[in-house]
């Protein structure tokens, strides 16, 4: 007997890519409909909304859900999947359509961005799953807990985020970006910090801190070339002091993945990871899948396994 095709329970986040999904959403759910996709849809409204509906929509009955959006759109239907206490994360079964500005973990795992082959993807219905990330943190004047699905960032990453949120502005055009992050290069300076993982114990001042579930952040540069998001690991990159136009002149490496090669960069994979700062006037900062938390203290763990989603065939 045929099973009956999934009704899709869609979160729009109209004010992606600038304000591109709310301008195409029409034609893309009429394209939905031809295509004989059972669904409803809902919008956010404000940040983090998103989490807010999946969360609601898991506890009123729904196992499939679909996120259209960029990545800050994901980071918000995974943090839902996985906060809710309804069912197991692996009973709801996740898709992304992504209409964003970096787009970043789709590129891990080879998700279409031509809506007519993500159509072919979605009702194909081949699934797998991946670890997810989660980061205990100092925010908002008090300790809280976020997951993550593809890649968080401390140091210099999040100075940059933080930078840019209070720009308020859309920085859709890369070579923007890029040169946004080589101005704030000018503005930071080095974060003094403790690291822990395992036995191993590292203080030094930081460029960089990257823990990755997924290989791209910063619209397709691999702070973490080495992660896979199934072996329950977090990759993890540290970079020492490395100074401004060092980092100029390795520029090339953030995006071929042999960031790993240059010396005073160090790439492992850990099961856990700690942070936190030696100074008691600047805390190491965080951001998570392209958004700012806060800052330390900071704790790392891994979930194996936890989501499910919808992706090509292999």
């Amino acid at each position: 007997m045929n099973q009956a095709p999934p009704h899709w329970y869609i979160i729009v986040n109209p004010a992606a890519a600038g304000g591109k999904v709310g301008r195409k959403w029409t034609s893309i759910a009429a394209k939905l409909k031809t295509a004989g996709i059972s669904f409803e849809a809902v919008f956010t409204e404000k940040h983090r909304h998103a989490t807010t509906l999946a969360i609601a929509a898991i506890e009123n009955g729904h196992r499939y859900l679909i996120g259209v959006g960029g990545d800050g759109t994901n980071n918000e239907l995974v943090n839902g999947i996985m906060q809710q206490e309804v069912v197991s994360s692996t009973e709801i079964m996740y898709c992304l359509l992504p209409i964003g500005t970096g787009n970043d973990w789709i590129k891990t795992h080879r998700i279409p961005r031509k809506l007519d082959t993500w159509i072919k993807m979605l009702q194909a219905g081949n699934s797998t799953c991946q670890d997810m990330g989660w980061v205990e943190y100092e925010g908002d004047e008090k300790r809280s807990k976020h997951y993550f699905a593809n890649v968080a960032g401390m140091a210099y990453d999040a100075f940059v985020v933080h930078y840019v949120e209070k720009l308020k502005t859309n920085l859709s055009n890369k070579l923007i970006y890029l040169w946004v992050v080589l101005r704030c290069l000018w503005k930071y300076d080095l974060s003094e910090a403790r690291l822990q993982f395992g036995e191993n114990q590292v203080e030094d001042k930081f460029y960089t801190i990257n823990v990755g579930i997924g290989r791209y952040s910063g619209g397709g540069m691999q702070f973490v070339p080495h992660a896979q998001p199934r072996d329950g690991k977090l990759a993890l990159t540290y970079v020492g002091q490395l100074t401004k136009w060092q980092v100029i002149k390795n520029t090339y490496r953030f995006y071929n993945g042999s960031l790993g090669k240059h010396p005073l960069v160090h790439t492992t994979q850990v099961d856990a990871l700690q942070v936190e700062s030696l100074s008691k006037e600047v805390p190491t900062l965080l951001e998570v899948d392209g958004e700012y938390l806060g800052n330390t203290p900071v704790s790392f763990g891994i979930i194996p396994d936890a989501l499910q989603f919808i992706c090509p065939l292999p």
